[in-house]
C-alpha cells in the first residue's frame, strides 16, 4: 500500500494501520487546548516500520483556530513548553537554531521563531547582577546553501564549538501527508532533524553524532505533497500520475499568517520552557 510523503511519525504510525508494531510504543493524552500523541521508536525493529530513528515523538494537535488571539496563543504556548521541558536539558546553555528560507514563506518557520526567541547569552556575560539569574540562550537564523554557500550542519557545527550548548533545538517546516495538519500540527522530537526534508531537499542530519551535543527538533507541516493530496483525496494512486513530477508542493493561502502565527507560538514556547520562572505576560514584555 502506498503510503505517501510525510515528516510526520504520528501519520506513518497511522498509515501502517491499527494494531501493535514491533518496537513501537504510543499513547495519546490531552495537554491543554492539545490533543498530544507521545510516540516511542524503542529499537531497530521500529525504525524500519516507521522510518525514523529510535527516539520520542510528541505530536501536538490543534483544533481549528485553536492559537488565534492573545489569550489562546498564551495558554497554547505554556501547554507546547510543558512538553518541551523534559526534552530540555536542566542547566547550561542552549542554542537554537532557525532553519530555513526566510525569503520562501512556507520555509521561514525558523526564522520566524527565533525572531520571538529571548536570547540572554550575551546579557548575563555583560550584567550579570541584572540577569544571572536567567537561562542562557542564544540563537542562530542558519540561512540556506544557495544563499550563504555554507551547508547548515557544517555553520552549525562551527557555532556548537565555539559556544559549547548543552543542547541545540532545531526548528523547520515540515511536509504533511494531510492538508487537514498543515500548521495545526508541532511534532517535537530528541532525534534531531534533517533540514530540507520538509521541501524535498534533505541535506545532512543534524542530530548529536553529527553536532556533538543532543539536538531536540520542533517542526510545523508548511506543505503537503501534491501526489499525496490526490492520492489520499481519491484513495488510488493511478490517478496522480498525470501531475507534472514529483516534489510538487501545495500551501494553504494564508500561509504567511500561518506561518507567522506558529512562529511566535514555537517561540513563545521555547521562552517559557527556557525561563521556567517567567510569566507569559513578562515575556511579552521583554519582547516588546
Amino acid at each position: 500500500m502506498w503510503k505517501g510523503r510525510t515528516d510526520l511519525v504520528l501519520e506513518r504510525r497511522e498509515s501502517a494501520g491499527v494494531g501493535a508494531l514491533d518496537g513501537v510504543k504510543s499513547s495519546v493524552r490531552r495537554q491543554g487546548p492539545f490533543s498530544v500523541t507521545d510516540i516511542t521508536v524503542l529499537d531497530e525493529r521500529g525504525a524500519r516500520a516507521l522510518g525514523k530513528p529510535p527516539g520520542r515523538y510528541l505530536t501536538a494537535e490543534l483544533p481549528a483556530g485553536g492559537a488565534d488571539g492573545r489569550e489562546k496563543l498564551f495558554a497554547c504556548a505554556e501547554a507546547l513548553a510543558a512538553l518541551l521541558r523534559p526534552l530540555l536539558p536542566d542547566r547550561g546553555v542552549v542554542l537554537a537554531a532557525g532553519l530555513g528560507n526566510r525569503a520562501v514563506t512556507p520555509d521561514a518557520l525558523g526564522p520566524e521563531t527565533v525572531s520571538n526567541l529571548i536570547v540572554t547569552r550575551h546579557l548575563i556575560a555583560a550584567m550579570p547582577e541584572a540577569f544571572g539569574g536567567m537561562r542562557p540562550v542564544c540563537a542562530v537564523a542558519c540561512g540556506v546553501l544557495g544563499d550563504t554557500g555554507v551547508e547548515t550542519g557544517e555553520l552549525l557545527r562551527g557555532v556548537v564549538d565555539r559556544v559549547r550548548p548543552a543542547a541545540v533545538v532545531a526548528v523547520d517546516a515540515l511536509c504533511a501527508g494531510s492538508p487537514d495538519r498543515l500548521c495545526r500540527a508541532f511534532q517535537l522530537s530528541d532525534t534531531g532533524i534533517v533540514p530540507g526534508s520538509g521541501a524535498c531537499n534533505p541535506r545532512k542530519a543534524l542530530n548529536e553524532e553529527t553536532l556533538g551535543v543532543p539536538v531536540i527538533a520542533l517542526g510545523v507541516p508548511t506543505v503537503v505533497e501534491a501526489r499525496t493530496l490526490c492520492a489520499g483525496l481519491t484513495g488510488d494512486r493511478s490517478s496522480v500520475c498525470s501531475l507534472p513530477r514529483e516534489g510538487l508542493l501545495v500551501t494553504p493561502k494564508d500561509i504567511d499568517r500561518q506561518v507567522a502565527l506558529c512562529g511566535k507560538l514555537l517561540g513563545y514556547a521555547l521562552n517559557l520552557a527556557l525561563q521556567r520562572d517567567m510569566t507569559a505576560a513578562e515575556m511579552e514584555a521583554c519582547l516588546a
